[in-house]
């Protein structure tokens, strides 16, 4: 039998760092101080911290492969020893065929040559002849869209002009391997857009790609597979949707303040306590984190300690600096309560589609009377964190910036006849309603 193709094989890898030391100088002077610091200082005890602890997976050519975590959890430490910039403190890593590594603004630049001998000697160290390079030396400039400054020192430009000289670099001298640390996170609309053509160019010509991103919708996008790493070990390894879905999943339970209540600004005579809420999923399981564009069920928790008729149930929704984006209630939707007896109960409110843009929000639940002068309980606050999803099905992320609400739309792309007369509308484009 054919063994697999694996361009990427990660045994057992481990990396460990030293805390407070640098390494060893041959400078007299260096070895005077530290003969001072030991006679009249107690030794320093070396602290060491695990950046990657028994890490273990294979990737086949020609897979796109999502790395996933938080700020810390090894992500760049792992693609620093697969790009072989640092060593492993043990372990074993196989990479088969030429390594272009994308990981930080600039990597892999001289800072006094110019744009263009930049360009042929990143060419150079992936093992290419100087015929190939100027081949695709006109791609890469217009990529990068840097013609004017070409022949400028790389010390002069802007971070995001490295970013982009860097990536069309990466991109166009065809590796084997294409490892990309979040290249997403600097840079305009535009570029990320021909970033993630690129990369989807890279995967049709088989090319192995590991891609570090918090852009999960481009993530989801781009990648087969998702790797979650959490403090340096294996979290979980498999189909990039539910990868994203488990990491988003903790991520929402750790960041936001859990499903408990606020009653710091609780007002109302009290006849109704609202108690708890829970978030669930339209089939009724619990909600850990809820998406852009997703659905969500509140099921309000509530303790009477008299019958009151006719009570009426509301909430508003804030934004994080305190814009109202919507109130409504069981007024609103012609449910009319007889009344609630004394004791525990509940009442849900469901979500269909949350068109709320990516962030925090607030909400705040009322119960009045039927007559809606007296309150019963009221300005119980509850957050609600939504984070990204890919709504619009194109693999580009929303996020604030876009406003407050995403609305469902079709775009139609007339048909123009040759003589510019034009035609009935055509083939619908995008729906972000399937």
């Amino acid at each position: 039998m054919r063994p697999e193709p694996y361009s990427i094989i990660v045994e057992n890898l481990a990396k460990r760092y030293t805390l407070g030391t640098r390494s060893d100088s041959t400078q007299l002077r260096e070895h005077v101080m530290k003969l001072f610091r030991g006679s009249f200082s107690e030794r320093r005890v070396e602290k060491h911290v695990w950046a990657l602890r028994d890490l273990s997976f294979n990737v086949r050519e020609g897979e796109v492969v999502g790395i996933l975590g938080r700020n810390g959890a090894g992500k760049s430490t792992l693609l620093k020893v697969l790009s072989r910039i640092t060593s492993p403190t043990s372990g074993r890593i196989s990479v088969r065929g030429r390594v272009a590594s994308l990981l930080e603004v600039g990597t892999g630049f001289h800072e006094e040559l110019t744009g263009r001998e930049n360009v042929f000697l990143n060419g150079s160290i992936l093992g290419m002849r100087q015929r190939e390079v100027k081949q695709r030396f006109d791609a890469i400039v217009s990529f990068a869209g840097v013609e004017d400054f070409i022949d400028t020192p790389i010390k002069r430009y802007s971070s995001g002009m490295r970013l982009r000289l860097g990536f069309a670099v990466a991109a166009h001298l065809e590796p084997d391997v294409l490892v990309v640390d979040e290249v997403l996170a600097v840079g305009d609309a535009a570029f990320q857009k021909k970033c993630i053509t690129a990369m989807e160019g890279l995967r049709s010509g088989g090319r192995t790609v590991l891609f570090v991103s918090h852009n999960m919708a481009a993530v989801e996008n781009l990648c087969s597979r998702g790797i979650w790493i959490e403090r340096g070990t294996l979290q979980m390894d498999g189909d990039a949707r539910e990868v994203i879905k488990a990491y988003l999943a903790s991520y929402g339970g750790q960041c936001s303040t859990d499903s408990g209540l606020d009653f710091s600004n609780r007002t109302g005579t009290g006849e109704i306590r609202f108690t708890q809420v829970e978030r669930l999923n339209p089939d009724g399981t619990p909600a850990e984190v809820t998406q852009c564009g997703g659905g969500v069920v509140l099921r309000i928790h509530f303790t009477a300690t008299e019958m009151v008729r006719f009570p009426i149930f509301g909430m508003q929704l804030f934004t994080s600096m305190g814009t109202l984006v919507c109130g409504a209630g069981t007024w609103h939707q012609g449910l009319s309560i007889p009344s609630v007896e004394p004791g525990a109960g509940f009442i849900d409110v469901e979500f269909e589609m949350l068109n709320l843009l990516p962030g925090r929000y607030s909400i705040s639940l009322w119960v009045t009377t039927d007559a809606g002068s007296a309150v019963i309980d009221g300005d119980v606050r509850l957050p609600l964190d939504i984070e990204q999803a890919d709504v619009y099905g194109g693999g580009r992320a929303i996020d604030g910036k876009s406003g407050i609400v995403f609305f469902p739309q079709r775009w139609r792309l007339p048909q123009v006849r040759a003589d510019g007369e034009r035609r009935e509308p055509g083939p619908v484009l995008k729906d972000c309603t399937s």
